[in-house]
């Protein structure tokens, strides 16, 4: 029934992939194959379903942002890292700098967008960027069960060298105290989380664990406490989608985040957890193929948590 449903949905929603454009302003991701869709989901009990193109290999971008997230959290505990970063939608792109310069303080409204993420990789601990992204990548592993999950290095090298906007909004930061410490260590972490390379069914089992209030699905130990988790999940459905996260609310209804390799991680709370790739992106930074795909699928099986 469930694989007779997303084999249906793929095919049925393929031809959004036409109306996308594969992001380029990272050149490494131009490379992109625009025509692929995929989707994984898997339910609680461990069942996996694939259909489409779900072995494709796409780079996490902003979907790390959820994990990094997470760590910070668990690190430094809520009322340390929301005073570093804010809780509030901003309504403006994800690489938009004009709300640091006009609100105050000049802390990034939340963590989902690249200011605010780069604040949170910035809060994780480490001698070196090599620690910090090692601890990333083991909490990747834990959730994925995938050990051999690591990052690409073209892709890396791709967003390093034209990563320019993002070095001036951690700069900027700076300045103003919401980061401290060595900035280009901070950036090399940062580049390095947005590169790390996967299949929807790794996205799949992240958005499990976060559906099973932070425990494994397969053998119910904790890998992630229950309120970092609820914090996580409530960021995804106001903040997860960039400045469409509210229209994706309405139409799809669950929690979510996209990056611009064409990912979207998406998780039914204490149902599912969902991964789906479409490289082929609409003006906002999301994958066309991938929300249509999500919007069917979320009226067939009503998923919608509102």
């Amino acid at each position: 029934m469930m694989q007779q449903l997303l084999n249906t949905l793929v095919e049925r929603n393929k031809r959004w992939t036409k109306e996308g454009k594969v992001a380029t302003y990272i050149p490494e991701l131009g490379k992109g194959d625009p025509s692929v869709l995929g989707i994984s989901i898997i339910d609680l009990n461990g069942n996996l379903y694939n259909a489409g193109d779900y072995k494709y290999k796409f780079t996490l971008q902003s979907i790390t942002k959820v994990v990094t997230l997470m760590l910070a959290l668990i690190e430094n505990g809520k009322e340390k890292v929301f005073q570093y970063v804010g809780m509030e939608p901003t309504g403006d792109p994800f690489n938009s700098i004009i709300k640091l310069e006009t609100i105050k303080p000049s802390k990034p409204l939340n963590p989902m967008i690249n200011a605010g993420a780069i604040t949170t990789v910035s809060l994780i601990s480490g001698e070196s960027p090599e620690e910090r992204l090692h601890k990333i990548l083991t909490l990747i592993h834990k959730m994925t069960g995938n050990y051999g999950i690591t990052y690409n290095e073209k892709v890396f090298q791709s967003e390093y060298q034209t990563g320019d906007l993002n070095k001036a909004l951690a700069y900027f930061l700076r300045t103003h105290n919401v980061i401290t410490g060595d900035i280009e260590e901070h950036l090399e972490v940062y580049f390095k989380q947005s590169s790390i390379e996967v299949t929807t069914e790794d996205v799949a089992k992240i958005g499990a664990v976060i559906a099973n209030d932070g425990k494994d699905i397969y053998n119910n130990q904790e890998i992630i406490p229950y309120e970092v988790v609820r914090i996580a999940k409530t960021f995804m459905v106001t903040c997860g989608m960039y400045n469409a996260s509210g229209e994706f609310a309405i139409n799809v209804g669950i929690p979510a985040k996209s990056g611009v390799g064409g990912g979207i991680l998406a998780t039914v709370p204490r149902r599912f957890g969902i991964g789906v790739v479409g490289p082929a992106l609409d003006e906002k930074g999301n994958s066309i193929g991938g929300v249509k795909l999500l919007e069917d699928l979320s009226q067939k099986l009503d998923l919608s948590i509102f």
